[in-house]
């Protein structure tokens, strides 16, 4: 992680309860930046949100509404290096 890089996530999960009953997991399928990945073992899913394109998907494609998600603060976030 470079020094400009959130150390926080901005993404969360509001009841992980919710995910585990979710058989279809549309936020894992439907994510353009593969962010999401769920720990069967865990029953958890795991959020790389380092790899967030800020692009919202998650929260519509949720049949649960449940994803905490806030744009990172000022200067961190999506950092379109080379276009």
């Amino acid at each position: 992680m470079s020094n400009d890089d959130e150390e926080n996530s901005h993404l969360g999960v509001i009841d992980p309860e919710a995910c585990i009953r979710c058989e279809r997991k549309p936020c894992i399928s439907k994510c353009p930046a593969e962010v999401y990945r769920w720990l069967e073992n865990e029953q958890e899913l795991e959020i790389a949100y380092e790899n967030c394109l800020e692009c919202g998907t998650c929260r519509v494609v949720c049949p649960y509404d449940n994803f905490e998600w806030e744009y990172p603060r000022g200067g961190f976030g999506v950092a379109y290096k080379f276009g």
